[in-house]
């Protein structure tokens, strides 16, 4: 031991310290179990004052007390006795401590309370460090049997027991903590992993997807296709900055999600300036030529409110050309790292055709489309286009609801009496 301090130190006072600090005892609440055996050693050794405590740098700190006052909470490790203790390894027996060169000039010898009677066991850890100790006292001198000693002895080491149990608990316990902030981070992850599946495939083919590692391809054999491209946009990126040009993409193809998703219609992919979506798939719905028409007006008047706000900014704006046609196809997942959900057939391609052949502004229909739904809106003709092997395809311009099943005077929102027509009220 050293005599740096004014008190005695062992010589592996840092590893003393370190050892008692990983078992996070010090300052820790009251238990009965180290009360128990506190008690235990003073009626054992038919002492008035026992105690079991701990020494962690210059602090001495009682874990369990008895036959003290409640506020005693430790002293000074200068003044206090087991601070001899724990630099052994052995039980320290003073019978008079009156007499005792190593105590007899404490504070708590000389002055109140006026101790003479001193036992103490340090707490020996498994790896050899004496980190506190158990302890009893008497304010009259005696002595204290051999089978008493080994009795405190015996204490001593149920008391490191119930210290190993108790730091496993605490491991334990913040290992759990650890496994369930795992747990959460997990789930975290999960859900968000599951969040941006669901927005990049529908909710049906995600949970299909999910469930079984992969999607059949399914036959359709009625869907309505949405094909919207921009006017000019070729040229447009010549002489636009990329920053500019993203984000005005990204202005009218976040108007056109919201108007799909309000009116049924499942967004597929956006090809460039390019954006196709259809309805009808993978949900069945006997209206989905109804619901891609309207999801198209209202593509339409997204687009005419942001080209106005942009006119009054004299800002370029985007015009846009919608194609729309329906027909039988096939539907499925392709890709192994990243997933796209598409559609494939002739219908599809009819639609793409209908789009090229359409004019900005406006939303051009096959024959098939406009004979679903004439009865909700205004058409007008416009001749047929030659395909090749194919007989020639008629073409209409749909240019709004009629007055009956309009909201406002251009005919491009539905009135209630369609709204409740295309989304019915269950039972």
């Amino acid at each position: 031991m050293t005599a740096e301090k004014p008190y005695p130190v062992p010589d592996n006072e840092a590893e003393r310290n370190k050892a008692l600090r990983s078992y996070k005892v010090m300052d820790s609440p009251p238990e009965i179990a180290f009360s128990e055996i506190g008690e235990l050693a003073a009626q054992i050794c038919e002492c008035p004052v026992s105690y079991v405590s701990f020494i962690e740098e210059d602090r001495f700190w009682f874990k369990a007390k008895y036959g003290l006052p409640d506020d005693f909470k430790g002293c000074p490790r200068e003044i206090a006795f087991c601070s001899i203790t724990v630099c052994g390894s052995e039980i320290v027996l003073a019978p008079d401590l009156a007499t005792d060169e190593r105590y007899r000039d404490f504070p708590f010898v000389v002055n109140d309370p006026h101790f003479r009677f001193y036992c103490a066991m340090p707490l020996i850890t498994p790896e050899g460090y004496a980190i506190g100790t158990i302890c009893v006292m008497d304010f009259k001198p005696q002595n204290l049997s051999i089978e008493k000693q080994e009795t405190l002895r015996r204490l001593a080491q149920q008391l490191v027991s119930l210290l190993e149990h108790r730091r496993r608990m605490i491991e334990l316990d913040e290992t759990m903590r650890e496994l369930d902030k795992a747990h959460v981070a997990l789930a975290r992850e999960k859900a968000q992993a599951e969040e941006l599946l669901n927005r990049v495939l529908p909710v049906r083919i995600a949970d299909e997807l999910k469930a079984n590692g992969k999607v059949e391809p399914r036959f359709h054999p009625s869907a309505t296709i949405l094909f919207a491209d921009v006017k000019g946009f070729t040229s447009f990126t010549e002489r636009a900055e990329p920053a500019m040009l993203i984000g005005m993409l990204d202005r009218y193809f976040a108007a056109f999600d919201e108007a799909v998703a309000r009116h049924k219609v499942e967004k597929l992919k956006t090809i460039g300036d390019a954006y196709v979506a259809v309805a009808g798939v993978p949900e069945l719905d006997r209206l989905h030529v109804l619901h891609a028409c309207l999801a198209a007006l209202e593509m339409l008047e997204a687009t005419a409110k942001i080209r106005a706000e942009r006119e009054r900014l004299r800002l370029p704006f985007f015009e846009l050309r919608i194609g729309i046609h329906t027909g039988p196809l096939i539907a499925g997942v392709v890709g192994r790292q990243r997933f796209t959900y598409d559609i494939w057939g002739d219908a599809v391609n009819v639609a793409a055709l209908m789009e090229s052949n359409g004019e900005p502004g406006r939303i051009n229909v096959s024959e098939q489309v406009y004979h679903y739904v004439k009865q909700y809106f205004e058409f007008a003709g416009r001749g047929s286009v030659e395909v090749k092997n194919k007989a020639a395809l008629g073409m209409y311009f749909l240019e709004r609801l009629k007055p009956d099943f309009a909201m406002d005077a251009a005919g491009r929102r539905p009135s209630d009496r369609l709204i409740a027509l295309v989304n019915p009220l269950p039972g």
